[in-house]
């Protein structure tokens, strides 16, 4: 376990939680969507999507991961949806390659955990690339199981991917020591 803060991140955050985005997909989707699309990702191009979805309607959120020199490591965003007995949806969660295995994601899913119970939602889904083994793994031994599953498209590839639920967040929240 690091040193590191949780906080909610704000406008101000979106430049760095962009550069954590594009560089996790680059090195977590490497070999399973194509070269040239993960190539053409663009740090502005996410700020843009990023900002967006912070300014979204339906309850959009994101949390940073800070470590102890200042700088944004990992973050996670969720939202309420209206899927099928789920309410919430941890819709993304990417941490800086030297970072995994540390705890960091753990965290941040509590993170999303809490907000989500705070707004009085109690079931969450995460979507997962099936073919991304590190996050089917990190998904099931946080207790997610497999609901459902369905076909994206990255660049012209077609990858299937696989929703883990949880119908009660309240056993991903862990108390910071």
């Amino acid at each position: 376990m690091i040193s590191l803060k949780i906080r909610k991140a704000s406008e101000e955050d979106i430049k760095a939680v962009a550069r954590v985005y594009v560089d996790g997909w680059r090195t977590t989707y490497r070999g399973l969507v194509p070269d040239d699309y993960l190539d053409e990702l663009s740090y502005e191009d996410a700020e843009k999507r990023l900002i967006d979805f912070l300014n979204n309607e339906n309850e959009s959120f994101i949390y940073v991961a800070i470590n102890d020199t200042g700088k944004i490591i990992g973050f996670a965003s969720g939202k309420s949806i209206d899927e099928t007995n789920f309410d919430g949806e941890l819709y993304s969660l990417y941490l800086l390659q030297e970072c995994r295995g540390l705890g960091v994601g753990r965290q941040l899913v509590s993170a999303i955990s809490k907000h989500f119970k705070e707004k009085g939602i109690y079931s969450m889904l995460v979507w997962v690339m099936k073919q991304n083994k590190s996050g089917l793994g990190f998904y099931e031994r946080m207790g997610g199981k497999e609901y459902f599953h369905r076909k994206s498209e990255f660049g012209g590839t077609v990858v299937d991917d696989v929703a883990y639920g949880w119908k009660d967040v309240s056993v991903l929240c862990v108390e910071e020591k």
